[in-house]
């Protein structure tokens, strides 16, 4: 039995603390996979399916969390998400060896594509492989977004903001950068902490 007082017992370790050192390896080959069997806005489902089911890296919420991160900044959701994940397990090189993993793959792959392509640009199933490839690339969108989706659709104030987002975009064809400068200084005003001596609870006491 410990000698210590349960006063001087260790906190128990957090999400981060309890995985288990990941190898740059390992990290690079994550991203190599899902860079080369990954397309269109599908990505998000190979992304969520290996880290958070297959590798255990990120739970749910820290997915989540990373994903609206990756949205929010310039680039490709994909390629921020690799920077993201890979700094959090390894630190800068780590965040290199994803970044390398993830872009590697489709960098050739669209070069020997465009190749491909220029030379049967006329031909009909060409077209026809494109829109078969743009269908599922929806469809896994679809899917992703359903999974983790459906807890920001639990409180009428995550459904307000998923709305006027999607008029913005969809219906008023506002630029993303307009949308973005308008929807996140609400979105930080609704989730703005709380005063418990006025009598309401903090975010994480809020659920």
């Amino acid at each position: 039995m410990s000698d210590l007082p349960p006063s001087a017992a260790p906190p128990p370790a957090s999400s981060s603390e309890a995985l288990a050192p990941v190898s740059i390896l390992e990290i690079f080959l994550t991203f190599l996979i899902i860079g080369a069997t990954s397309f269109g806005g599908g990505v998000v489902a190979y992304l969520r399916n290996a880290l958070v089911e297959q590798k255990g890296w990120l739970d749910e919420e820290e997915f989540l969390t990373a994903l609206e991160i990756s949205q929010a900044l310039p680039g490709l959701n994909a390629t921020n998400m690799s920077v993201i994940v890979g700094d959090r397990l390894r630190g800068p090189v780590g965040a290199i060896a994803g970044f390398v993993g993830m872009t590697l793959p489709g960098g050739l792959l669209v070069f020997a594509l465009g190749i491909f392509y220029v030379s049967n640009h006329g031909n009909p199933a060409m077209h026809s492989v494109l829109a078969g490839i743009g269908a599922a690339s929806v469809g896994l969108l679809a899917a992703v977004t359903l999974q983790i989706g459906h807890k920001q659709l639990e409180h009428l104030r995550e459904i307000l903001l998923i709305v006027i987002t999607v008029v913005m975009v969809s219906f008023l064809h506002i630029s993303l950068i307009i949308v973005l400068l308008t929807v996140l200084p609400l979105g930080l005003y609704v989730y703005r902490p709380r005063d418990k001596a006025a009598g309401t609870s903090t975010p994480e006491g809020h659920k």
